[in-house]
């Protein structure tokens, strides 16, 4: 399938081990697939030379970085991440995704456990899914009491407030999919043996509760998307779009030294 002629530069990408792979990997043959994943591809990694160089800047100048992931179910967090992570030195980062909290956890302050989580110097955190679970998750799925929903929304912009006024840099995503592109993942996941593990009781719910969540979605955006703290929306429908967009805003976020040496 072409829907565009072919430039000499489509036909060297295409002719390259990458080209081949792409056009390959998926049926029916799609050229103008296989030619937007390469240059997906080509785009990532030069991205991910930048994530490098941005590292090296906050190794040297002792930054902390916190980068957290919200967004629907499905709306490709993990997969992110990943490409985010896969090219970094991983002595100097950590991915967070924190299981439900433990009898004790949930007799302390409801931040807690995420600040035990922050980065030291030089280090950046990437949270998948984070404290903003109270804002949505929870009292969605009725996993927390509408007055612990209220004191949450009152603390929230307080205390990252006090992450950004102690140094530490926060960047904020919401990754968003629409109703029917989150049917169709969840589809996927339950028919791949290799993601099965990723189906979770609340996932199967989702759908369900779709208009509750965003419901709660607009209230946390209503009152957490602060010009201090702001979010950033990134559309996921296409997963690798949603991916360099994800790099590209953390790039933008972090004022690192781009002429810094690698």
């Amino acid at each position: 399938m072409l829907k565009q002629e072919l430039t000499t530069e489509d036909i060297r990408k295409l002719n390259s081990k990458k080209g081949l792979m792409a056009i390959l990997m998926r049926e029916p043959l799609n050229i103008d697939r296989a030619l937007r994943y390469v240059n997906y591809l080509d785009k990532l990694q030069e991205l991910q030379v930048e994530l490098i160089r941005m590292q090296t800047w906050a190794i040297q100048n002792k930054e902390r970085i916190i980068v957290l992931f919200e967004g629907r179910d499905a709306a490709g967090k993990g997969g992110a991440i990943r490409r985010i992570t896969e090219r970094i030195n991983p002595r100097h980062m950590r991915i967070v995704a924190l299981p439900k909290p433990s009898e004790e956890q949930k007799t302390q302050w409801y931040f807690q456990r995420y600040v035990e989580q922050f980065p030291k110097a030089g280090e950046m955190v990437l949270f998948d899914r984070s404290w903003y679970n109270r804002a949505v998750v929870e009292p969605v799925n009725g996993f927390c009491t509408e007055e612990e929903y209220k004191i949450f929304m009152k603390q929230v912009n307080g205390f990252e407030r006090m992450i950004l006024q102690s140094g530490i840099r926060l960047v904020k995503i919401y990754m968003s999919i629409s109703k029917k592109e989150q049917a169709k993942r969840f589809e996927d996941i339950k028919n791949d043996p290799l993601k099965q593990w990723k189906m979770t009781r609340v996932d199967e719910q989702a759908q369900e509760l779709w208009d509750s969540y965003t419901n709660y979605k607009k209230k946390m955006f209503k009152k957490t998307n602060t010009e201090l703290s702001p979010w950033k929306i990134i559309k996921a429908n296409r997963k690798t779009d949603a991916r360099t967009a994800c790099i590209e805003h953390i790039l933008n976020s972090i004022p690192y030294d781009k002429n810094t040496i690698i």
